[in-house]
C-alpha cells in the first residue's frame, strides 16, 4: 500500500464545520451528529428508484416490499462502513483509494465515479423534468433546461453552510413523505397484505393472480427479475464516497471515546434517514399495489403513466398533483447531493479544487446534455429508456466502491481498535457479493440483448472487451490488497542481511506519542514527531502532572495547576488540529516513567518521542531516568530528540 500521502480535508469548506464537543447532553447532543445520513438517503429514493417501485407493486402486489426491507438492511451497513471509514481515519473512500491502489487504477476509478454521478445527475434531471412537465405542461425540453438554475440554489445553500442544507433536505423529505402519505390515505391498502409483503416469497405471476382474482395481463418480469432490479438499484456508488465525507463535518473529540460516540450515533444518523428513504419506497410500491394491482392495471410501469392514472383511479384531483410535487421534490434533494459527490471525487483522487460554479456546471452538462440530445432525436418516449440506462451505469461501478471500502475498515493496521469485527466483515462481503453479482446480471442481460440485436461485429468485439475489462478490474479491486500486502512482507525478509537502502523497511507510525513538559522546546518535539508521521496518523500529546495535590491523589487530582495543564495541552492539541492534524491530549499523574508505559500502552501506540537536555547533571525530559525506565519497558521505537 502506499504510504505518506497528504491530502486536504475532505470540503475543506465545511470540514469540522459543526462543533460537537461543546458541553451538553440529551436531545441537544445527539442533534449536533445527526443530519450527514438524511443527504445521503435522498439517494435511495431519488426517481431512478421509482421504476422499479412501481413496476414491482403494479405487477405483483404487496409481495416484494420484502425486498425493499432486505435491500435497506443492506445498505444501512454499507453507509455505516462508509462512515466509519471517515470518521476513524479522516479520510473519504477516494482519498483512501488513492492512497490503496497505484495511479493508473485510481484514474480509472475516478472516471467510473464520474461517470455514475453523471448517471445519477441524469436520472435526477429526468425525474425533475418529468415532475415540471406533469405539474405544468411544460415539455420535456425545456424541463431539462429549468434544472439547471437548481445550480445557483446548491451554491446558496453551500454558502449557509452544512446546517441549512441539510435542514433545506430535510424539508424536500418531510414533502416527499407527506405527499405520498395523503396519497395512500385515499388508496386506502389491505393493511394485513401488506403486513404479509414482508413474509420473503417470489411468487408466480400466473399462480398469483389466480389466487387474488386479477384479471391483468401476465407480465413478462418474473418476481426474481423484479427483486434484482430493486435490489441493484439499491445502493449508489456516489453515496458511498459522500458519506465517507459528510461525516468529517463533524468535529469530534480526537480520542477513543470521543470517536466511539461518533460512530454511535453515526449509525443511529443513519438508520433513521435510511428507514425513512424505506418508507418513501415502500409507499411508492404500496401506493401501485393499491392502485394498480388491485383492480388489474398490471401493466404500470412507468412514472407518467403512472401519474396519468392516479387521479381518475383515486377519484380525487389531488391524488396525481402530490405525485408529481413528490417527483421534483426527489429530483431536487438528490441533485444536491451529487453534486457534492462529484466535488469529493475530483478531489480525492485527483487533488484538483475547481470553482464550485464550475463544478456544477460541469456535474448538471454531463447529464443534461445526454438528455437533451436524447429527447431531441428519438422523442419523449425515450425518456423511460433512458432512465434505465441511467441505472445500469451505476450498476457498472458499484462494486469499485464497495470492494476498496471493506478493505479499508478491515485494516486493522489502519483502523486499529475500530477495525469492523469478523461477523460483520462475513457480512459485508456476503452483501457485496450478492451487490456484484445481482449488478453485473443486469449489465449483462443488458448487454446480451444488445449483443444480439447488434448485427455489426465491431460493436460485438466491443461489448467482449468491455466485459472482459470489467472483470479483470473487479478482480483486482478484490485481490490487490491481500497481494500488496503479502508481496511487502516478503520484499522485507528476501535479504534479511543485507545493508542496502533499497532493502530499507520504511515504517509508517500510525499513533505517535510525545511528552510535553511546556518548556521552550515544546515545538522541537512536535516538528519531531509530525516528521515521522504518515497521511492518518494519530498524535498522543502527554504531560505528566507532578504536583503535591497529584502526587497524593494521583488521577482524582482536581487543583488548578493540573487544571491549568490540561488548558495548555488541549491549546497545543487545537494548535494541530488547526493545521490539519488529528490530535488528543492525555494527562498522567505521579510518577512519569510509569504513567507515560501505561499511556503509550493505553492508547496503542507505536512510536514514542521524549526530550533529553543531553547534560549530565541536568535533568531529563521528565525527572530522573525517565527515559531510561521507558525505552526498556516498551516494545516500540522511542525518539530521542536532544532539546
Amino acid at each position: 500500500m502506499k504510504n505518506h500521502i497528504p491530502h486536504d480535508p475532505s470540503l475543506g469548506d465545511v470540514h469540522g464545520s459543526i462543533d460537537t464537543t461543546k458541553p451538553g447532553k440529551g436531545w441537544r447532543k445527539a442533534l449536533s451528529f445527526l443530519g450527514p445520513a438524511y443527504l445521503v438517503s435522498v439517494g435511495y429514493m431519488d426517481p431512478g428508484n421509482w421504476a422499479t417501485d412501481l413496476a414491482g407493486g403494479s405487477k405483483y402486489g404487496y409481495s416484494l416490499i420484502w425486498v425493499l426491507l432486505m435491500s435497506n438492511l443492506m445498505a444501512l451497513l454499507l453507509q455505516s462502513l462508509s462512515a466509519r471509514l471517515g470518521i476513524v481515519r479522516g479520510i473519504d473512500l477516494a482519498q483512501a483509494n488513492r492512497e490503496a491502489y497505484p495511479n493508473y487504477i485510481n484514474y480509472i476509478y475516478w472516471v467510473l465515479a464520474e461517470i455514475a454521478i453523471a448517471a445519477t445527475d441524469l436520472a435526477e434531471v429526468l425525474g425533475m423534468a418529468i415532475g415540471i412537465q406533469l405539474l405544468t405542461g411544460l415539455p420535456l425540453l425545456a424541463g431539462v433546461g429549468i434544472t439547471v438554475l437548481d445550480t445557483f440554489l446548491l451554491l446558496y445553500l453551500q454558502k449557509l453552510g452544512m446546517r441549512k442544507m441539510e435542514a433545506f433536505i430535510i424539508a424536500l423529505i418531510g414533502i416527499i413523505g407527506f405527499c405520498f402519505l395523503i396519497n395512500i390515505v385515499l388508496a386506502s391498502p389491505d393493511f394485513s397484505e401488506i403486513v404479509r409483503g414482508f413474509i420473503p416469497s417470489l411468487p408466480e405471476a400466473g399462480e398469483l393472480y389466480a389466487t387474488k382474482g386479477i384479471s391483468g395481463a401476465i407480465p413478462s418480469e418474473t418476481a426474481l427479475y423484479l427483486a434484482i432490479g430493486i435490489i441493484g438499484a439499491t445502493v449508489m456508488p456516489h453515496n458511498l464516497y459522500l458519506h465517507s465525507a459528510l461525516v468529517q463535518t463533524r468535529k469530534i473529540r480526537q480520542t477513543a471515546e470521543g470517536i466511539r460516540q461518533a460512530l454511535k450515533w453515526s449509525f443511529v444518523d443513519s438508520a433513521i434517514a435510511l428507514n425513512l428513504a424505506f418508507l418513501i419506497n415502500a409507499a411508492i410500491l404500496i401506493l401501485a399495489a393499491t392502485v394498480f394491482f388491485q383492480t388489474g392495471r398490471t401493466d404500470v410501469g412507468e412514472i407518467r403513466q403512472a401519474h396519468e392514472l392516479l387521479s381518475p383511479m383515486l377519484g380525487s384531483s389531488i391524488a396525481s398533483t402530490l405525485f408529481a410535487v413528490a417527483l421534483i421534490a426527489a429530483g431536487q434533494s438528490s441533485t444536491v447531493t451529487g453534486t457534492l459527490a462529484g466535488q469529493i471525487v475530483m478531489e480525492g483522487y485527483l487533488r484538483l479544487r475547481i470553482n464550485p460554479v464550475m463544478r456544477r456546471l460541469i456535474t448538471r452538462l454531463l447529464a443534461v446534455i445526454p438528455a437533451v440530445i436524447v429527447i431531441a432525436i428519438s422523442g419523449e418516449d425515450s425518456v423511460d429508456r433512458l432512465l434505465i440506462f441511467s441505472q445500469v451505469l451505476l450498476s457498472l461501478q458499484l462494486g469499485f466502491a464497495i470492494i476498496p471500502l471493506i478493505h479499508f475498515v478491515s485494516d486493522k493496521e489502519r483502523m486499529g481498535r475500530f477495525v469492523i469485527s469478523s461477523p460483520i466483515k462475513i457480512l459485508a462481503w456476503l452483501i457485496a457479493s450478492i451487490l456484484v453479482y445481482l449488478n453485473a446480471r443486469m449489465v449483462g442481460e443488458s448487454a446480451w440483448d444488445y449483443f444480439q440485436e447488434s448485427g455489426h461485429w465491431m460493436v460485438k468485439v466491443l461489448i467482449i472487451l468491455l466485459g472482459l475489462f470489467f472483470l479483470g478490474l473487479l478482480l483486482y479491486s478484490i485481490f490487490f490488497p491481500a497481494w500488496k500486502k503479502q508481496h511487502d512482507a516478503g520484499a522485507y525478509h528476501m535479504h534479511p542481511d543485507s545493508s542496502s537502502a533499497s532493502e530499507l523497511s520504511i515504517p509508517v507510525y500510525r499513533k505517535v506519542a510525545i511528552g510535553l513538559d511546556f518548556g521552550t522546546n515544546d515545538h522541537k518535539l512536535l516538528g519531531a514527531a509530525i516528521g515521522q508521521a504518515g497521511t492518518d496518523t494519530e498524535f498522543i500529546l502527554i504531560h505528566i502532572v507532578e504536583s503535591p495535590s497529584a502526587i497524593i491523589h494521583g488521577h482524582e487530582t482536581a487543583d488548578a495547576e493540573t487544571e491549568k495543564d490540561r488548558a495548555r495541552l488541549n491549546e497545543y492539541v487545537e494548535q494541530m488540529q488547526k493545521r490539519g492534524f488529528r490530535a488528543k491530549a492525555v494527562l498522567g499523574f505521579k510518577n512519569s516513567a510509569t504513567e507515560i508505559i501505561r499511556i503509550v500502552k493505553e492508547e496503542d501506540a507505536d512510536l514514542l518521542v521524549l526530550g533529553t537536555h543531553g547534560h549530565t547533571g541536568f535533568r531529563d525530559f521528565f525527572y530522573g531516568t525517565t527515559i531510561n525506565t521507558v525505552r526498556h519497558e516498551l516494545s516500540i521505537p522511542v525518539l530521542v530528540i536532544n532539546v
